[in-house]
């Protein structure tokens, strides 16, 4: 039986392609994915067997929810050129975008859709990844696909009426 290390160390692939999926940027998926790493290794005794995979794309998740917590306390400051203009979306855009249309995506959704379909886990795993019941996985699963359809079909986004 492998060591805890050398099955963490095997986790690190996959770590990083769900890290990069998430956040759209290469350092900032490599930190995030270092972070992860070390609070697992500082964790071991409190990994009590079970799915090591799940356990750490539940650490990584926790990590990228407290990082846009922090980024969202911070404005956002940058300087508008007089080239700047807005990305087309949908099909006049240059065609059918997927990342464009995974950033539409809600946090939450996006996080269950590439922990599906990227990563290959099962309804279950991600509710446990989510610390949610799985019937709103199969929900957020089936809303952001029904979006990055519309998406891709070059629908306007649906106002909700609030009353």
């Amino acid at each position: 039986m492998a060591t805890f290390r050398q099955q963490v160390e095997a986790t690190i692939p996959a770590l990083r392609r769900y890290a990069r999926a998430l956040t759209r940027d290469g350092d900032v998926a490599d930190d995030l994915v270092q972070d992860t790493l070390l609070r697992a290794l500082r964790s071991e005794h409190l990994f009590h067997g079970g799915e090591l995979r799940s356990w750490m794309y539940t650490i990584l998740t926790n990590l990228n929810r407290n990082r846009l917590r922090s980024l969202a306390r911070r404005p956002i400051l940058s300087s508008i050129d007089d080239n700047d203009a807005p990305d087309l979306a949908g099909p006049e855009g240059g065609g059918r975008d997927i990342a464009r249309a995974l950033a539409t995506l809600v946090d939450e959704q996006r996080e269950a859709l590439l922990l599906v379909v990227l990563e290959g886990l099962s309804y279950r795993e991600v509710a446990e990844v989510q610390a949610i019941p799985i019937g709103t996985v199969m929900s957020r699963l089936a809303r952001a696909r029904a979006q990055i359809k519309s998406y891709l079909d070059g629908e306007r986004p649906t106002l909700r009426r609030v009353k």
